[in-house]
């Protein structure tokens, strides 16, 4: 699971809670440390995919913190 993305990795814990039946989403907590929400999440998911075409990128653009470069002030000499 180290080589997936965020959303690969949440829906194949969807899934393989989904498989296991009663009690999967238990064994999967303890055996890849996501909260029951996002195995919750990753498992609607799979339930609802929707066929579109696959961006290169997982989240969106600008989020994050900024860059220290550009939050420091630059100080004028006298």
């Amino acid at each position: 699971m180290l080589t997936l993305n965020e959303k690969n990795r949440r829906r194949f814990a969807g899934v393989l809670a989904q498989q296991w039946g009663r009690g999967g989403v238990q064994c999967v907590i303890e055996i890849t440390g996501l909260s029951r929400n996002t195995i919750a999440r990753g498992g609607d998911e799979t339930q609802r995919l929707e066929p579109k075409a696959v961006a290169p990128r997982i989240r969106q653009t600008g989020g994050g913190r900024k860059l220290a470069e550009k939050i420091i002030p630059v100080w004028k000499k006298r």
